[in-house]
């Protein structure tokens, strides 16, 4: 009777594992046909843009671009700027130092997926999850929207855009792209608790 129980009891312990075991399958194998479709569709007017912008966003370039621009005005645009570099940071390092060391999934294969050549920006030699790129842009513009609401429109729809542009060049599938966009959120979370921002009075 004590080895049934025990033998029942290792049953009931495995089924939550097995279960897991299959939703993550099967994630996995939605993640592998979006990135398929988004390689296999045909856009050639899109393709050279997205490679530029994919190339731009590089260590951040453009975020760091616009948080100069807004560094140089004194009172909320500044505070903003703050709070949006520091939330890059964090984004970088969870991401890069803890992320991708942790999961240490293997870049998609383009060759394979036939991901034409106007879209090929070099295939970085990190982990694929997650996605480095769309944590920093997503970090950025959450923050900075957030102490400067006028902004959040335009860098939310470019981080969108940067995260994008990581599919379509075939450096990333769009799961990673997803977990870079909520770990990029938690950054700015962060970052906005840290960089205390007072109420929005207009005219002041």
């Amino acid at each position: 009777m004590a080895d049934e129980d025990m033998a029942d009891e290792d049953t009931v312990t495995d089924r939550p594992r097995s279960t897991a075991a299959a939703v993550l399958g099967d994630l996995r194998a939605i993640d592998g046909a979006l990135y398929a479709a988004v390689a296999a569709t045909p856009t050639p007017t899109l393709d050279r843009a997205l490679r530029r912008l994919s190339h731009a966003a590089d260590h951040s370039k453009i975020s760091f671009a616009v948080a100069a621009c807004l560094a140089l005005v004194p009172g909320r645009p500044r505070r903003a700027a703050l709070a949006g570099t520091g939330a890059v940071a964090l984004a970088s390092v969870a991401a890069n130092l803890f992320g991708k060391r942790m999961v240490r999934r293997r870049r998609p294969d383009r060759e394979q997926a036939r991901v034409v050549v106007d879209r090929h920006v070099p295939m970085p030699r990190s982990a694929s999850f997650p996605s480095g790129h769309t944590a920093s842009a997503a970090a950025f513009a959450t923050a900075v929207g957030v102490v400067l609401p006028a902004a959040a429109v335009p860098l939310g729809a470019l981080a969108v855009a940067v995260g994008y542009s990581r599919v379509h060049t075939g450096v990333h599938y769009p799961g990673d792209v997803a977990a870079g966009a909520v770990l990029g959120l938690a950054a700015a979370a962060v970052s906005l608790a840290v960089v205390r921002v007072p109420p929005d009075r207009r005219g002041g």
